[in-house]
């Protein structure tokens, strides 16, 4: 053991505590450790917290960040009331498609396109899981994990566990030769105007008419009342690039497509998802699951997880209560080979997003790509959508990727 104290935020103090501490009761030795208090981490620790089953289990949540702060925005889709709409900022039944030359309203009933901060989300399961003596937070970084004797040794401390669900990417995915990888990345400002100007009631999913050369990009505004939106820079590209490039297409974008000229920016996100089918499960072990971003769990296609990750989390708990695995069937081979096409095909041709995504949303309704995301379309389902994108250069992606 090399310290005896370790950075607890489960106590009220928030303050360094020893193993022995009497308010939180943290030990080094634990059920379940998870690594890693983001989106994959915090919702599988609410899903044992909140299960009967697991209530004499011990849990740590190890993060070197006590995620006091809002480091993005997530946006999902769903029908009907959903776990988390008393925290949402802000959700819509109608939105927007925008290529250079055409524009295509989107009626999502009976989904509703929600978007939540990452702040309101943390306090949230944060406050929930102190409640509970079985739960420890630990503010410390991971260093290395001995797989034979599951102890977790971090730069403060060291924690035993029976098992370890880890969230880091721990595998070098972009030397790996055999995968394709694409990166979304954006930086997104929320901004506040003096006069009335966005429509609160609808949202834009992807608008094409301001683009970086030669490249897959778009942004996404999402209005929040009539004088407030997040507008969002993004790109699909295989490389990564400078902040100018944001900030000169979010200028150009508010002052010739919103057409303002006086805004303030209340807030800044910015992020880089990593888009591709590298394995990132493999790295799953008997006594170690891969978790979130390092588990697979991120939409190779779309970047999207919110949805994918309550799915998952609750796999694992069904799983440990049969006896299964934890990682057990968490991967749809199946699905992920199309999410390989498609990022072979943009990687190629990085061009050609705005033509891809302009036949995915002119030849399908919302509703079934909202399916065909959630990867809850049938196989002739699955096939109606690919055909709806056929290009030859799908086909040369198809043998690359499958054979």
């Amino acid at each position: 053991m090399r310290g005896n104290a370790s950075a607890c935020f489960g106590c009220p103090s928030n303050t360094l505590k020893s193993n022995a501490c009497n308010t939180c009761q943290m030990s080094r030795y634990f059920d379940y450790i998870i690594i890693g208090g983001g989106l994959a981490g915090l919702q599988l620790a609410l899903k044992f917290g909140t299960d009967r089953f697991f209530e004499q289990k011990t849990i740590a949540i190890i993060d070197p960040s006590p995620k006091n702060t809002n480091d993005k925005t997530w946006c999902f889709w769903e029908q009907g009331e959903g776990q988390w709409d008393h925290i949402i900022t802000k959700s819509w039944d109608k939105g927007l498609f925008f290529s250079a030359e055409k524009e295509i309203a989107l009626n999502l009933t009976p989904y509703r396109y929600k978007m939540l901060r990452a702040l309101d989300f943390y306090e949230e399961v944060h406050n929930k899981l102190k409640e509970l003596p079985s739960f420890s937070f630990i503010l410390d970084t991971v260093e290395d994990i001995d797989q034979a004797s599951c102890v977790v040794s971090g730069k403060t401390d060291s924690y035993n566990a029976l098992h370890i669900f880890d969230s880091r990417i721990t595998s070098d995915y972009a030397a790996d030769v055999k995968s394709s990888i694409l990166y979304q990345h954006f930086k997104g400002w929320r901004i506040k105007t003096i006069q009335e100007t966005f429509d609160p009631d609808v949202f834009t999913m992807m608008d094409f008419r301001i683009k970086h050369k030669d490249s897959t990009s778009f942004t996404y505004l999402l209005p929040i009342s009539k004088t407030e939106a997040l507008v969002e820079f993004t790109l699909f590209t295989p490389y990564l690039t400078e902040d100018i490039v944001y900030e000169e297409n979010l200028k150009k974008y508010i002052s010739s497509i919103l057409k303002l000229q006086e805004y303030t920016i209340e807030e800044t996100e910015k992020g880089v998802i990593p888009m591709t089918d590298f394995p990132f499960h493999e790295d799953s072990t008997p006594r170690i699951t891969k978790i979130g971003t390092g588990g697979s769990w991120v939409k190779g296609s779309t970047g999207y997880s919110f949805k994918h990750t309550e799915k998952k989390t609750e796999k694992i708990i069904s799983n440990i209560q049969k006896g299964f695995d934890p990682g057990e069937k968490l991967v749809n081979k199946d699905k992920r080979r199309y999410d390989a096409i498609f990022i072979d095909v943009l990687k190629r041709n990085n061009e050609m997003g705005e033509n891809i995504f302009t036949k995915l949303y002119s030849r399908n309704e919302p509703q079934k790509i909202f399916r065909f995301l959630d990867e809850e379309t049938s196989f002739t389902e699955d096939l109606k959508i690919m055909f709806s994108l056929f290009h030859p250069q799908f086909l040369i992606s198809f043998y690359r990727k499958i054979f």
